[in-house]
């Protein structure tokens, strides 16, 4: 049974002045999908996810998110969806178990600190302040954040941006982990490996429309059937899989 669409975005716009950012695109996204959004900067990719995530205004169409209007109902919005902050948004010198006491008091909820932790495999640095965090720790705290109440859908902007091959990859096993608890994930990406391991679906966007909309076997089967050949012959494994090879798939403190 296929399911309903959690997410419906109809001829949504978006001007800055006389400059046209989204250009009148439609799109739904599947409850319990990893739906990503693929385009060269400046595409119009990150003004979408900031309309959807309710911290930019639209210049009109309609956006439906878990049944409600976003023009209507953006607080209701709010309580369903999982944000994930900049490094900017966190207080460099609190430990990450007062970040989650302080998030989870502004959501107006009790979080178990340790548990939310655990999920993200961070429970050894729970005393530590953030700033001392590497990148990959603050990239997995970053997504335990937007776990703190508990959303039907969580909005992820070039989660692995500036990580090493070892921490992207711990990075996509945690964002398969979320979504098998049935959470549905909306995120933006510059790395193509990372969109065909974690996308169920993708629209590549363009100069702020949407040029096409599938699954990431699918694009794939159809530029192969188109008689598309690479130049090059396609190894069975890259240079990445050796730097995992060589340097073990454990989390790291890199």
């Amino acid at each position: 049974m296929e399911k309903s669409p959690i997410i419906t975005v109809e001829n949504l716009v978006k001007n800055y002045d006389k400059f046209e950012a989204v250009k009148g695109i439609s799109f739904e996204v599947k409850e319990g999908e990893i739906f990503g959004l693929l385009g060269p900067n400046g595409a119009g990719k990150t003004t979408t996810l900031e309309i959807m995530e309710t911290l930019r205004d639209k210049t009109s169409g309609k956006v439906m998110i878990g049944g409600f209007d976003l023009e209507k109902s953006p607080n209701d919005i709010k309580h369903i969806i999982g944000v994930q902050l900049q490094a900017a948004g966190y207080y460099p010198n609190l430990n990450l178990t007062e970040l989650i006491k302080l998030f989870s008091g502004l959501y107006g909820i009790d979080v178990n600190a340790i548990d939310l932790l655990s999920k993200v495999s961070l429970v050894d640095k729970a005393k530590a302040k953030y700033k001392e965090l590497s990148g990959g720790q603050k990239q997995r705290f970053s997504i335990a954040t937007t776990l703190i109440n508990k959303p039907k859908i969580i909005f992820l902007d070039e989660p692995t941006t500036g990580l090493d091959p070892q921490a992207r990859r711990n990075l996509w096993d945690l964002i398969l982990e979320i979504r098998s608890t049935g959470t549905t994930i909306v995120l933006t990406t510059h790395y193509m490996d990372e969109a065909e391991v974690l996308c169920d679906r993708i629209a590549f966007i363009d100069n702020g429309k949407i040029i096409d909309i599938n699954s990431p076997d699918q694009f794939i089967d159809d530029l192969v059937a188109s008689g598309f050949e690479r130049k090059k012959e396609v190894k069975k494994a890259n240079l990445e899989d050796v730097f995992i090879h060589f340097t073990g798939k454990d989390l790291r403190e890199s």
